[in-house]
């Protein structure tokens, strides 16, 4: 069976509403969690000739640098449930042989159980049912083989999604119960009890938590950082789901985001503090 047949509506979401988004957005995207992902890879133990799976790579810029870890007697596969990621990852990792990219849904791709570390950077939080996605990532690895991802701490961690969506809130209502969304949602995996209890549900043992604190660029400008927040994360989901009433009030929002924004304004960007887990597992062997 293809990918697209087996996509959920949370993939749909990604490819229809959410892909050209992070598309426009990929200078902020992908410069601000690579600032996590950086403080992570060194610490995998990634060796010469290890094969590693990628889980959510996105753009494919984690999967490249797995592949230097990795060498040429080495692989990795990155792997993505949208395609219109991967072809940015395909062109920008040509050359490097020991790298392939794969569309396909980590939460129930069969894959092989060929690989000695498996890696997601903030993909993991969107599964529609964890404990199925994080068991099926497991089922990739040889017996012994090691699992790290980096997920988002609570909201109230991260005031570089938590101010804007504040700020959204003074003009719109929350999103109601109906909402169309792209699955749990990026803070779905901030408890650690809970996360926990899922990744022994899911078979792995050896389970660790370490905390990432790292400061990441919004938006190059102001008017980048207003437009970036209205269009993705908390905030953006707000302003999506308000439809005709968002528009309506935009220029205010847009004012209020300005000012609030603009005393994190530096010579770099508009920087703002955010905060992640490392979550480590072993598949047991």
């Amino acid at each position: 069976m293809t990918a697209a047949a087996m996509r959920s509506d949370y993939v749909d979401f990604w490819n229809d509403v959410l892909v050209p988004k992070f598309v426009r957005f990929k200078h902020i995207v992908v410069g601000g969690m690579t600032l996590h992902s950086a403080r992570v890879l060194p610490s995998l133990g990634v060796k010469e000739g290890d094969r590693v799976i990628d889980i959510g790579c996105g753009f494919g810029d984690t999967s490249i640098e797995l592949a230097r870890l990795a060498g040429a007697s080495g692989s990795v596969l990155g792997v993505d449930c949208c395609e219109a990621f991967l072809e940015y990852g395909r062109r920008d990792a040509a050359g490097i042989g020991s790298l392939a990219f794969l569309e396909a849904d980590a939460q129930n791709h069969a894959f092989e159980p060929v690989h000695d570390v498996c890696f997601s950077r903030f993909g993991t939080q969107f599964f529609q049912n964890p404990v199925a996605g994080l068991r099926n990532m497991r089922s990739a690895l040889k017996p012994g083989g090691a699992m790290a991802m980096i997920v988002w701490r609570t909201l109230d961690d991260n005031p570089c999604m938590d101010l804007p969506k504040q700020v959204v809130l003074r003009f719109l209502p929350r999103p109601g119960g109906d909402a169309d969304t792209c699955g749990p949602g990026p803070f779905s995996m901030a408890d650690q009890a809970q996360v926990t209890r899922q990744l022994e549900l899911a078979g792995y043992e050896a389970i660790a938590f370490k905390r990432i604190d790292a400061p990441v660029m919004i938006g190059s400008t102001i008017d980048d950082a207003v437009e970036f927040q209205l269009a993705i994360g908390p905030a953006g989901e707000v302003y999506r789901e308000a439809g005709e009433l968002g528009e309506q009030r935009r220029d205010e929002i847009v004012a209020a985001l300005r000012r609030e924004l603009a005393p994190f304004l530096t010579p770099a960007g508009v920087i703002m503090a955010s905060s992640s887990w490392k979550v480590s597992g072993r598949n047991p062997g």
